[in-house]
């Protein structure tokens, strides 16, 4: 009966709604209507006798044709000539009239017999002002919601890019669309077609490169549907050749120009349809990508409480664009209409997100929450987002985790915000070692229509599919945490640098991973030598208890190096690497030795120099100091320990004489006996003790010379010499 506005355009034919039976004309010569400035009136011989105002407008009209097809018009006349004092002139005023002067003018030109042109772009406010107006059956037989409904019904729904106009132009008529079914009825209908098969769909479009069609929703691109299920009648009128797929995305920029609750609800019914969840969260990004410029890649991020912060406000297309607010101008902004706005869109986008794990990338949910918390989204939804970062958080890149502080002026960077991320990956981690998460495995194996379902996973039975996915889990979670803990020790050099980032937090952010998810701890030792450089005020104390965060035995030896001549690190930090590098070399040599004995006496066992050709030309110069080093003292140890046996050897020695002496043990005190004898004691002693302390001096000269260390045997020899010389003196 009727056509859709684009199919009826490319044929030259106009859908046109006619007055009936034409009674209502008899006595009524009109030619239709004529505008003049804000007024419109009916070219007719018989004068005016009714004057309706919608809005600004003022439409001069006759009574008899509005009361037959309208019951609200003939109650409003009817109050209006019981009030009035002249009852020719009777004023109705419409101001709630829905479609506003546009849709009266067609409902009046249906009301008078006139032609009606119906299409997607009026079919809606139209719609809604027939039953605003009570233009019903039981007035007359075809009236005008019936005609509207009908048009809706086997018209807009049938073709998709009418429903999304319709659905466009249902912004302004709320809640009378939404009463009347308008939105449910277009958006079912355009998830259905974009949940059908796409072989069903014949693209009627000119100059498309590559077979794709182009992404503007203009005309000559919109999609028509077949009658047929495998979509083959259309490719004879298209091509001479068979017509190509069209991309699973091809509805990604029609429904992007709709508002944001209307896509909602669009998203919604196509999720009940059973469309993939990475095909929804692609249209979730790329609804985002145009509303909310904020989200794109290269779009400026700010940083700090102090410097200027992105926001996005709404332009009269319809589209956002990017306006720069000052600190002091943040609240101001924040709290604005636009703001506002787009605050309901990242909460709506937030809400409709597929549960299922990559569904969208980590980038842009990292992205759309540092959007959440400068516009100050509700908390709960910022929390759910967290969470949703957190289950993907090993696939997040440095510059989308840098998210600057909002309200707090102590970091630049919202650390608290990186340590909420980190527990949510550690839970995720945890729950799925317990039970395998169907996220990850199950989510490609749930039922789905032949075009959107995975042919690799329809092979494999479910009881294959859980095995294979389990015995991958526990490498997937180990590689997932040390992906992690290299984008936390990167993030760590980064945020370091901020002079007041705390210690506690900077220690808490490092020790939230476990020890397992590290293999090397180069990447956090170079993140507490830039927290070094930055706070150089730190004491001795807090100096090492930042050092603890890093163990020494998983640097690597330029690490090693570097740390060894590091002044910035304490003392007992920079033994702590020399002695674990010294480990791992006596380790690595043990190794070598080991595996030089274990080989065979026919194998092709390695020689000392095949294992220095292997080693590293840095490391090899290392060993050779420190070998050299140790040799040295070694011989001083050695040399050291005969001097020691030599001097207790002559102390022992002294004490026997002492013991054997007629004193009784006291060596300066009077004897008995004759006199001669005991004034000789104390010279005797004086003599020997002088004789010791030379022989002393004499050994640790001779030893501290350069030939000191080839006469250690003489030197004995000269000392039982003087022994033996000093025991005749005291005789």
């Amino acid at each position: 009966m009727w056509e859709s506005e684009s199919d009826a355009g490319e044929r030259g034919l106009v859908p046109v709604l006619g007055g009936g039976s034409g009674r209502h004309d008899d006595g009524l010569k009109n030619d239709g209507f004529v505008r003049r400035d804000q007024s419109w009136y009916v070219n007719s011989d018989i004068p005016s006798d009714l004057l309706v105002k919608v809005g600004d407008v003022s439409f001069h009209l006759h009574k008899y044709p509005m009361i037959s097809r309208s019951g609200k018009m003939g109650r409003v006349i009817y109050e209006c000539a019981s009030a009035a004092v002249d009852q020719d002139a009777a004023v109705a005023e419409l101001d709630e009239l829905p479609g506003g002067a546009d849709s009266f003018e067609l409902a009046a030109r249906f009301c008078y017999g006139m032609a009606v042109d119906l299409t997607a772009s009026n079919i809606s406010g139209l719609r809604c002002a027939a039953e605003y107006l009570e233009m019903t059956e039981d007035l007359e037989e075809g009236n005008l919601i019936f005609k509207t409904e009908a048009f809706l019904s086997y018209v807009v729904l049938s073709s998709w890019r009418d429903s999304i106009v319709v659905l466009k132009s249902c912004e302004g008529l709320s809640p009378w669309a939404e009463n009347l079914q308008i939105v449910r009825r277009c958006s079912e209908s355009i998830a259905w077609k974009a949940c059908a098969n796409p072989r069903g769909v014949r693209w009627a479009y000119t100059g498309a490169t590559g077979g794709r069609p182009p992404r503007s929703g203009a005309g000559t691109a919109s999609p028509r549907w077949n009658n047929v299920g495998g979509g083959g009648g259309g490719s004879k009128e298209s091509s001479p050749g068979r017509q190509p797929v069209p991309p699973a995305d091809w509805w990604f920029e029609d429904v992007s120009v709709l508002r944001i609750d209307h896509f909602v609800r669009v998203v919604t019914a196509i999720k009940v349809k059973g469309m993939r969840f990475d095909l929804i969260g692609a249209a979730i990004t790329h609804y985002a990508s145009k509303w909310l410029p904020g989200l794109t890649k290269d779009a400026p991020h700010a940083v700090g409480g102090g410097v200027d912060e992105q926001w996005a406000q709404v332009s009269a297309a319809g589209g956002l664009h990017m306006i720069i607010a000052g600190p002091g101008g943040k609240d101001d902004v924040a709290t604005s209409a636009p703001a506002r706005e787009q605050r309901m869109v990242v909460e709506s986008l937030i809400s409709i997100i597929p549960p299922q794990r990559d569904s969208v990338s980590c980038g842009f949910l990292l992205r759309l929450l540092r959007l959440a918390i400068m516009l100050k989204a509700a908390p709960a939804l910022v929390t759910e987002l967290e969470k949703r970062v957190g289950m993907q958080l090993e696939q997040a890149a440095l510059p989308d985790l840098l998210i600057p502080s909002v309200g707090r002026a102590d970091t630049a960077y919202d650390v608290d915000l990186v340590q909420r991320l980190v527990e949510h990956f550690l839970v995720q981690e945890q729950t799925e070692q317990v039970s395998y998460s169907p996220g990850r495995g199950e989510a490609h194996a749930q039922p789905e229509r032949e075009y959107y379902g995975s042919a690799a996973g329809a092979r494999m039975p479910p009881a294959s599919a859980a095995a294979a996915a389990s015995s991958s889990s526990a490498s997937l979670g180990l590689n997932a945490k040390a992906r992690v803990a290299r984008l936390l020790d990167s993030y760590l050099s980064e945020v370091s640098r901020d002079r007041n980032l705390s210690l506690t937090k900077f220690q808490v952010l490092a020790e939230s991973l476990p020890e397992s998810a590290r293999t090397c701890d180069d990447g956090l030792y170079r993140a507490v030598d830039s927290y070094l450089k930055a706070h150089p005020a730190l004491t001795e104390h807090e100096r090492k208890r930042l050092c603890r965060v890093m163990d020494c035995q998983k640097l690597s030896f330029d690490a090693c190096m570097h740390a060894a001549q590091n002044e910035r690190l304490p003392l007992r930090v920079v033994v702590q690497v020399l002695f674990s590098e010294q480990v791992k070399i006596s380790n690595a040599l043990a190794g070598s030795s080991a595996a030089i004995k274990a080989a065979p006496d026919g194998g092709a066992a390695p020689t000392r120099r095949q294992l220095l050709d292997a080693t590293p030309q840095s490391f090899q110069e290392g060993w050779a100091a420190a070998k050299k080093d140790i040799n040295t003292l070694k011989f001083e140890l050695e040399s050291m320990k005969a001097k020691y046996l030599e001097l207790q050897h002559d102390m022992d020695a002294l004490q026997k004489q002492v013991t054997q002496s007629p004193g009784g043990g006291e060596p300066g005190g009077k004897v008995g006996g004759g006199g001669g004898k005991a004034q000789q004691g104390p010279s005797a002693w004086s003599n020997g003790w002088k004789k010791l302390g030379r022989l002393a001096k004499m050994t640790g000269a001779e030893a501290a010379g350069p030939g000191g260390h080839g006469h250690a045997a003489a030197q004995s020899e000269a000392a039982r010499k003087a022994q033996r010389r000093w025991r005749n003196s005291i005789s």
